[in-house]
């Protein structure tokens, strides 16, 4: 038997007006995306938004449904929309936002472990690195350098 550490380093950010111009771009694309999320349930809208390699920014937003296992997460939404349209285009960036409309979301809110899974096929597909920066309705901004610095030990087709 033998012990493996596993490291993750990421940046935080103090605030949106800390990030670079590009990523702020980013972001508030993002944040606009979460206003016309529908959360009726969970009252919880997140956005997220996409940067491709031509510029293009893809975004989405959490869609909900009474039937609860139906809904969708924004960063899946999205993921499918770049997938779907820009098929031959690589992903530089993505951003996520979230709120609730109980409580202000000061806490970065990263991506839930099914979209993380699926987040990282993208990645591993395309061969390169996807920057992640997630926060909550204000406050502080994480950045990690890749998608598997959230999930390290990812499932893959290699596994098929």
């Amino acid at each position: 038997m033998k012990k493996v550490e596993i490291k993750t380093q990421i940046t935080v950010f103090d605030s949106i007006e800390e990030l670079p111009k590009s990523v702020n771009v980013l972001m508030e694309k993002a944040i606009e995306a979460k206003q016309t999320a529908y959360a009726p349930y969970s009252k919880f809208k997140v956005g997220a938004a996409f940067l491709l390699d031509d510029g293009t920014i893809v975004t989405g937003n959490n869609q909900e449904n009474a039937a609860y296992p139906s809904g969708m997460c924004a960063e899946r939404v999205a993921i499918w929309k770049v997938s779907s349209d820009y098929p031959n285009h690589k992903i530089l960036q993505l951003a996520i936002t979230a709120s609730s409309s109980s409580q202000i979301t000061k806490e970065p809110v990263a991506p839930c472990g099914a979209c993380r899974q699926t987040l990282s096929e993208y990645e591993l597909k395309q061969n390169e690195k996807i920057e992640v920066f997630f926060m909550g309705e204000v406050g502080k901004i994480i950045k990690t350098d890749s998608l598997l610095d959230l999930l390290p030990i990812a499932f893959d087709k290699s596994f098929l």
